[in-house]
This record gives structure tokens, C-alpha cells and sequence, in this order.
């Protein structure tokens, strides 16, 4: 696991200095804190910051062929090197290493940019080809690594995190005022977008050729048809352990001490069960919990671990967390509005004092349907009966008659709505629907009027997802915006901040593959979600207490805290007037959800948390000259 970063002209007459590439380097460097490796040749600059896990002694980076024409910075992992490794071996490529790093240059030279297909893991490289004049940059399926490129005069500066680029290139640093506007919407910048109008991100199962100065982007892997298998449920069940298994085991394979983030729910149980299966000692399991008994899953985990007799770790999370949310907001390239960030960021820095690696079980709701959202939109798909012409009639004549402190006003708009919109309708938290109550300024809402709305994003996902029924398409939607956007990019910053790989087995293509290939009712039955998973915890032998309870989510008890420990510090932030002059919002709206909540008429706390971290990212990320970039809000034109 490591950071990457790089700088490439498109032709031979630029010359790329060390110096910049180390500097790239030294903006990531917890990322990779054991070892650096720099290569420089021409108008070609590699880097790389080093996590060690797999051949420690031998695997340094940046690695190359048998004639130095290929040359490769890897951060991820490849679970199936050793396979590809004796498949290339018998085709002739000498290995030098026992890293898996090596099999990446080796499978290029055999396969070529399609070599991609061929490899089972995570992973964003960048394989420079000295016969071809060519850069290729490549990032796994799900977007479990990330990976950011610029281009800027006929030179492509590429990095696994924004600030390496700001390094060196600080004029790229100019804000965009339309992936802000995406921002409100989801509460992250979406792929392929970032929020800086020449950075892009890289999206997942895409890799980018840079030519002649030319870039091309292709996308080698798609999920498969939704619920296309017709196999019987016991079938499908044993399929699906063995699978799973397969994908467990693979990601047990490190030189480095081991664990397995346990939150006491059916994803992560159903890992650390597969993993003490697996293990030949007790696993190191890492849970945190909160005061707050709504919010509090250790107990859940705890039975758990008691059951597996892991090597169990605890913390509790109290409210005094802003010392975190300052240096997190100092640290996240942009505006990110998951409060889950929080506790993540704890339990990686608590795991990562005793294991260099830890299992997770992310991906299992978007997989298996888990969300309690599904199951809404799902009993609410009778409502496409309705004519399409009413909800245009609807919202024109009878929905701004409503009143406007009317509750359920939202719901009254959702109401006449297709599937498709309702549900991606339900993703704005501050872009609001209406916008006579919408928190965000007439000014900055002019500022990004004419362009495509933000939620045209979704809506294109879910109008071409491989699926037929409503619950398929919200899946698909999810996977290629929230879980790429949010759950992989909040794990990748937290555990990486803490120089800790996670590694996630229910995001094995394969088995994903598998998956989304069940039919609906092996996913949703008797009004539940992940049927055939659950199926399967309980073969392994997870105990029902983990399995039977509610989804609680891994979130900070937010209403609470904002009416109480956080109150008075949250709204002299939001009120202050270096916030409110920069005119992104109203201030009476901001005073309306703040008197909203305090007093308890409504829930506001996830609208408060976005508008927080938007103003604590532009305080601490843009404002304070970085302590890795370097980068100074003059420089970045805000």
C-alpha cells in the first residue's frame, strides 16, 4: 500500500526535475512512511511513498522490466500475483522480486493496456512504456485507491491525493463552482469530478493512455446483468461461501501483522467469521463505541468477538472531537459531508497500533440491497402507476400552495414523483429541491445555473444501470456514485492518514460479480435486506443478536451532540461573519435550521454537519498554507 505521484510531458523536449517528483512525494507521505522511491528520465517522473506489506525486503518501488524500457508506481494490492506471476513466468518474463508490484510490468508487456482485465485487487498505477512514448494510468473496479491527473501545457501531473499535484502545480488549484454545487448535493464531489476545475479524478475501471500530448480514457469492466441467475437458492448459497472464502483468504496474505474492523453487523461479522474460519490463531478484531446507546455498536461487536474469540480492541468515542474535524478538514482535499469520517479516522488509528492491515466489510449494502432506502423506494414503486403528466401539473399547481413550514413537504413533493426521480431526489441534503427554501444563495445558485444538475449524475447511472426493477437500478446508482464517492473514499483518506491498508472482500469483482446476480428475493425478503448474506453469517455461525437487530449505520450520535455538547461552537461557526461573506449561503436559512434544531421541531443535524465541514475545508484546507502542498489561498484563486 502506497502513495503515487508523477510527472509526465507529452513530448521529449520537457524535463522533469527529481526535486518535483520528491516534493509530490512528501505530500502523501504518511500514505507510505517506510520507504521512497523516486525515477527520473527525460520528461518522465515517477514517485512513490511506501506502506511495506508484501515482500518487504525486496519489493521497493518504482520497479521495472529486464530491459528498464517499462517502468511502473503501484499502490494497492494484487491478490492473484502469484498466479499471473507463474502464467507470465511460462511465457518467458524473468521476475527479479517477489513483490506483486513486478507482475504489473511483466502483464503489461504480455497483454498491454488490457492487462488490467487480469488482475484481482485494488490498485491506481502509472506504467510509463519508454518504446511507446506512452503513459498508462489504471484504477481498480470499485475505486478502492484513488487517483487524480491534471493536464497543464502538454504535461500530466498525476497523484493518489490532490495536494501532490498542488505541490508543484499550485495555479491548477483554481475552485469549481460546479462540483461545489455537486457537493451540496451528495455531500461529496462525484467521479470523475474533484473540486478544482483542471483536476479530475481518474473514475473506477477506467485506465488513461497520455500520447503525444493526448489523452484517451477507457473503461475495461462493468457489473453484469442484476438478479440474471436462475440457480436455486442452496445453490447459489454455496457458491457465494466459497466465493467469499476465496476472497477472504487471498487478503489474508501480508508480511505484516493482521486484524479485521469489526462493527457488529452482518458485513463485518460475516468477514472476521470467515477470517477466524481462515486464521490458525485468534484474529485482532477493533471496534469504538459511543455513550450514546443509540449509536453504540460495541456491544454487538463484542458478541461477536466472544463468539470467535478474537483478540478484541475497543475505544469509546466521546463528543470532544474538534481537534479531529480540524486537522481531517486540514487533510481531505475537499469538502467531504460523511460524519462517519470521524469514527473511522479513530478505529484506523486505534487498529493501526497493533496490525499494519485490517479487513473491513464494506460494500455489503450496496451488494446485497441493505439499505434501509431500498426498501422505501421499493414499497413506494406503485406510485408509477400515476400518468407521467402529473407530477409537472402537480408541482406547478398544487405544490406551492403548500404551506411552507408544512412537515411533510418534502414528502408532498417526493410524492407524485417516477422512481427514478424519487430516489434521486432523496440524495440533496443543502441543494433542496425548492428552491424558495434552499439554504444556498440566489448568487451562488446563479453562478451554476445552465449547467447540468447535479443530479443528472445519478439519473444517468440509474437510467443505464443492467437492471430491470427499481431496487437493481438504485444498487448500480449507488455503487458507481455513493460507495466509489463516499464509504471507499472515506476509508481510503482515514485508514491511510494512519498508514493503515484496509482491504475490503466483499468488494472482490468476483464475488461481486456474483452478487448482483441473485434474483431480488435472495436479496430483500419479509421487508429485509441481504437475505442470502445474513443466510450465510448464520451458516458461519455469527450470533443472532449481530444479525436480528437494526441497521444502525457507522455514524456520531449528530442530533444529539448539536443540541447539546456542540451547540454553542457549531453556531457560532455557522453565524460567524467570515462564513456567511462568503456567499454561498442565506443567512436567515442558516438561522432557520440552526432554531430548528436546537429547539427539537426538526432534524437538521446532517444539513448543519454539511454546511460545517464545507466551512472547516475552507478554513483549514484553503486558508492555512498546507502543511504537505504548501498551497496558500491566494495561490488557489478562491
Amino acid at each position: 500500500m502506497c502513495g503515487i505521484a508523477g510527472i509526465v510531458g507529452g513530448d521529449c523536449r520537457t524535463l522533469v526535475d527529481p526535486t518535483h517528483v520528491r516534493k509530490m512525494c512528501a505530500a502523501i507521505v504518511y500514505r507510505g512512511p517506510d520507504d521512497e522511491g523516486i525515477y527520473t528520465n527525460g520528461s518522465v517522473g515517477l514517485g512513490m511513498r511506501r506502506l511495506s506489506v508484501i515482500d518487504v525486503a525486496g519489493g521497493q518501488q518504482p520497479i521495472c522490466n529486464e530491459d528498464r524500457t517499462v517502468w511502473v508506481v503501484f499502490n494497492g494490492e494484487i491478490y492473484n500475483f502469484q498466479l499471473l506471476r507463474n502464467e507470465l513466468e511460462q511465457l518467458g518474463h524473468i521476475f527479479h522480486t517477489h513483490s506483486d508490484t513486478e507482475v504489473i510490468v511483466h502483464a503489461y508487456e504480455q497483454f498491454g493496456s488490457e492487462c488490467v482485465k487480469r488482475l484481482r485487487g485494488m490498485f491506481a498505477f502509472a506504467l510509463y512504456d519508454f518504446r511507446r512514448n506512452k503513459l498508462l494510468l489504471a484504477r481498480d473496479r470499485f475505486g478502492k485507491k484513488p487517483l487524480h491527473y491534471a493536464l497543464k501545457g502538454g504535461v500530466l501531473y498525476f497523484g493518489s491525493e490532490i495536494k501532490s499535484l498542488f505541490a508543484v502545480a499550485p495555479d491548477l488549484a483554481t475552485i469549481d463552482q460546479e462540483a461545489l454545487s455537486q457537493f451540496f448535493y451528495y455531500g461529496y464531489v462525484p467521479d470523475p469530478f474533484t473540486a478544482f476545475r483542471t483536476v479530475r479524478k481518474l473514475p473506477p475501471a477506467h485506465y488513461l493512455e497520455f500520447e503525444g500530448n493526448s489523452v484517451r480514457l477507457r473503461e475495461y469492466w462493468d457489473l453484469p446483468q442484476f438478479c440474471s441467475t436462475t440457480l436455486p437458492e442452496e445453490r447459489c448459497l454455496e457458491e457465494m461461501e466459497a466465493t467469499l472464502e476465496s476472497a477472504v483468504r487471498m487478503r489474508l496474505l501480508s508480511e505484516v501483522p493482521l486484524g479485521g474492523l469489526l462493527s457488529g453487523g452482518v458485513d463485518s461479522s460475516t468477514v472476521v467469521a470467515m477470517m477466524a474460519r481462515l486464521s490458525g490463531r485468534p484474529v485482532k478484531t477493533f471496534t469504538i463505541g459511543f455513550k450514546h446507546a443509540d449509536f453504540d455498536e460495541a456491544v454487538h461487536a463484542r458478541s461477536v468477538a466472544e463468539r470467535f474469540n478474537t483478540d478484541h480492541h475497543e475505544l469509546l468515542v466521546e463528543a470532544d472531537l474538534w481537534g479531529t474535524l480540524e486537522e481531517l478538514t486540514g487533510i481531505l482535499d475537499e469538502p467531504f459531508a460523511d460524519s462517519s469520517v470521524i469514527p473511522t479516522y479513530h478505529v484506523a488509528r486505534m487498529a493501526r497500533k497493533y496490525v499494519t492491515v485490517a479487513l473491513s466489510g464494506d460494500g455489503g449494502d450496496e451488494l446485497f440491497a441493505g439499505y434501509d432506502s431500498y426498501l422505501v423506494h421499493y414499497r413506494r414503486r406503485h406510485l408509477d402507476l400515476l400518468p407521467s403528466s402529473v407530477a409537472p401539473a402537480y408541482h406547478r399547481l398544487v405544490y406551492p400552495h403548500l404551506p411552507a413550514r408544512m412537515r411533510s413537504r418534502k414528502l408532498a413533493y417526493n410524492f407524485v414523483l417516477n422512481a427514478r426521480d424519487r430516489f434521486v431526489n432523496s440524495k440533496a441534503v443543502l441543494q433542496s429541491y425548492d428552491e424558495e427554501l434552499s439554504i444556498l444563495s440566489p448568487e451562488f445558485l446563479q453562478s451554476v445555473s445552465g449547467s447540468e444538475p447535479a443530479a443528472d449524475i445519478a439519473r444517468n447511472y440509474y437510467d443505464h444501470a443492467p437492471a430491470k426493477d427499481v431496487v437493481s437500478r438504485m444498487q448500480y446508482t449507488d455503487i458507481k456514485t455513493y460507495l466509489t464517492g463516499d464509504v471507499l473514499t472515506k476509508v481510503d483518506r482515514m485508514s491511510m492518514a494512519c498508514s493503515l491498508e484496509i482491504r475490503s472482500p466483499l468488494l472482490d469483482h468476483v464475488f461481486a460479480e456474483q452478487a448482483v446476480s441473485l434474483p431480488l428475493h435472495l436479496k430483500i425478503r419479509n421487508g429485509n435486506g441481504k437475505y442470502l448474506l445474513r443466510r450465510l453469517a448464520e451458516k458461519l455461525d455469527v450470533p443472532a443478536r449481530a444479525l436480528n437487530r437494526p441497521k444502525q449505520g457507522f455514524s456520531l450520535p449528530l442530533t444529539h451532540w448539536m443540541r447539546s455538547e456542540l451547540r454553542s461552537e457549531i453556531t457560532a461557526i455557522l453565524l460567524e461573519a467570515r462564513t456567511l461573506q462568503r456567499g454561498y449561503f442565506r443567512r436567515s436559512a442558516v438561522e432557520k435550521l440552526l432554531r430548528e434544531h436546537h429547539v427539537g421541531d426538526r432534524d437538521h443535524s446532517a444539513g448543519l454537519w454539511q454546511l460545517l465541514v464545507f466551512e472547516l475545508w475552507h478554513r483549514n484546507y484553503l486558508e492555512r498554507p498546507s502543511r504537505t502542498a504548501g498551497v496558500t489561498v491566494g495561490e488557489m484563486q478562491v
